[in-house]
């Protein structure tokens, strides 16, 4: 199968990217060139996306960008980040792409395990990744063509806990390997509608 994975030179992508290359052909996309330059936050730019890879099998999305920080300190203009780039940049993916999916086809998004089990400073981070298992729950139901839709849910990763791990204090975090598996699951099985949690 031909595969786009959005935000393939992240470490959830280039998981992803490596663990599908071994049986379809793979169409590494994100903000860093790679294959193709495309920003989730443009529409116009998703467009030229699509226009300029053509009919594809599958959309993978390992991006999506949230602002992290407390409540009180939460601002609209904050909080839009993660509603224009998690949210909506996901979303937009979808209803742009419905076009180019093949017959059968199918996308994956990428939501989170705060939206289940919350941090410190992570709200606006889960109203993105809750709109995003919303959307996927219910657009299922409707999609044309046998074309399915599933999400993945992961934990913090252990490739992130420089980064990340004083956010997520107690949690098990799990490989980009392990990630990458469920996307797998996802695209080469025949379920619609699901999160797939990676705990």
């Amino acid at each position: 199968m031909k595969v786009i994975v959005i935000g393939a030179s992240g470490t959830i992508g280039k998981a992803i990217s490596e663990e599908l290359e071994k049986n379809h052909e793979i169409i590494r996309a994100g903000r860093n060139g790679l294959d193709v330059v495309v920003d989730i936050t443009s529409v116009d730019s998703i467009k030229r996306m699509y226009e300029k890879i053509g009919k594809v099998d599958a959309v993978v999305s390992a991006t999506g960008s949230a602002h992290f920080g407390s409540i009180a300190e939460l601002t609209p203009e904050l909080n839009e980040i993660g509603i224009n780039s998690k949210l909506k940049g996901q979303i937009n993916l979808v209803l742009l792409g419905m076009d180019y999916i093949n017959d059968g086809g199918s996308f994956t998004l990428t939501t989170g395990i705060i939206m289940d089990d919350p941090i410190l400073q992570g709200a606006s981070a889960a109203m993105a990744n809750g709109g995003i298992k919303a959307f996927v729950k219910c657009a299922a139901i409707e999609m044309p063509r046998g074309i399915r839709i599933n999400s993945v849910s992961p934990n913090v990763l252990q490739e992130s806990l420089d980064k990340y791990g004083e956010f997520f204090p107690g949690f098990n975090a799990v490989p980009a390997s392990r990630v990458a598996l469920a996307f797998r699951k996802s695209i080469d099985g025949a379920q619609t509608g699901q999160n797939y949690e990676v705990y």
